[in-house]
C-alpha cells in the first residue's frame, strides 16, 4: 500500500528472460502490493523466470500484439482491486527507481497519469535513443501537441502510470492490438479531460532492450498521426471515432482474457 491506495505494476513481457529479473530486484516492493507479468507467447524463457522469481503470470497461448498484452495487464490489475496501475516494462529500459514519484503524483494529486518522460531533461541520446527515432519522437510529439492541445515532452515512452478511474473509464477495448494502443490510450486521456503529468525518467539502449525496427517505426508513426487527427476531429465535432465513444467497449472483468491462462 502507498498512502493507503493498492498499487499494481504491470510487465507486458515478450522474451524478456534475460532482463525481467534484473527489473524486478529493482521493483521497491516496500510500496508495491502486486506485480504482474503477461507473457505475449514468448519463445524464451520468460515464463520460466517469472515463475521462479513467484511473480503473478498471465500467459498468451498466441502472439497477440503489444496492445492486446496491455489490455490483459489492465484488466488483471483492475481485478486485483488496483487503485494505481503502474506499465514498467521487463527489459530494464526504464529505470523501477521512479515508481515512487510516480505513484505519489496519482496517490497524492493533481494527475490521473503519470509518464517518465526520456525528453524531459535532454538525456535521451545520451541513453543510446538512435538518432532516427530521437527526431522521430520530437516530431510526432510537436504534430500531437498541435492536434491533441497538449504540451507533453513525448507521448512514446513505456513507462506510464494510471489511477484506476482512468483504466475503467477508457474504451480500452475499442484499440488496436499493436504498438499504435499506446498514443490511443493518451488521446482517449486527453479527450477524457484527464490531468497527465510527466517525469524526467533515463532510458538505456542495449542488445537486450526491446526496440521496433525502422519499417515498423514508420507503420507506428503514421498510426500516431492518424490517432492524432481523430482527436482533433472527435474534439472539433467533425468526425466521430469508436475510441472516444463513451459507449465504447471497456475491459470486463468478469471475463478472463481470451486465449490466455493464468499460472497462479
Amino acid at each position: 500500500m502507498f498512502h493507503g491506495k493498492k498499487i499494481v505494476v504491470v510487465m507486458p513481457a515478450y522474451n524478456a528472460a534475460r532482463t525481467i529479473e534484473r527489473t524486478y530486484a529493482e521493483v521497491p516492493l516496500d510500496l508495491v502490493d502486486e506485480v504482474v507479468v503477461t507473457d505475449d507467447a514468448s519463445s524464451d524463457e520468460t515464463v520460466e523466470v517469472a515463475k521462479r522469481l513467484g511473480l503473478r503470470t498471465i500467459v498468451h497461448e498466441r502472439n497477440r500484439g503489444y496492445g492486446a498484452n496491455q489490455k490483459t495487464c489492465y484488466t488483471e490489475a483492475l481485478r486485483l482491486g488496483a487503485d494505481v496501475v503502474v506499465m514498467l516494462h521487463p527489459d530494464y529500459q526504464y529505470t523501477p527507481s521512479l515508481l515512487a514519484p510516480m505513484i505519489g503524483m496519482i496517490t497524492d494529486g493533481p494527475f490521473d497519469a503519470v509518464l517518465g518522460s526520456r525528453i524531459l531533461g535532454g538525456r535521451a541520446r545520451a541513453g543510446g535513443m538512435p538518432l532516427y527515432k530521437y527526431v522521430f519522437n520530437r516530431l510526432l510529439t510537436a504534430t500531437q501537441n498541435l492536434l491533441g492541445g497538449a504540451k507533453l515532452s513525448e507521448y512514446h515512452t513505456g513507462y506510464r502510470a494510471f489511477s484506476r478511474q482512468v483504466i475503467e473509464r477508457l474504451a480500452l477495448h475499442e484499440n488496436s492490438d499493436d504498438f499504435v494502443f499506446d498514443n490511443q490510450m493518451l488521446a482517449q486521456i486527453l479527450h477524457a479531460d484527464f490531468q497527465i503529468g510527466e517525469v524526467s525518467c533515463p532510458a538505456a539502449y542495449f542488445d537486450e532492450a526491446s526496440s521496433i525496427n525502422f519499417g515498423r517505426s514508420v507503420k507506428y508513426g503514421l498510426g500516431v498521426l492518424w490517432v492524432s487527427l481523430q482527436l482533433f476531429l472527435q474534439r472539433k465535432r467533425i468526425a466521430s471515432f469508436r475510441i472516444f465513444d463513451p459507449n465504447g467497449r471497456r475491459l470486463v472483468l468478469a471475463s478472463p482474457p481470451d486465449q490466455a491462462h493464468s499460472l497462479r
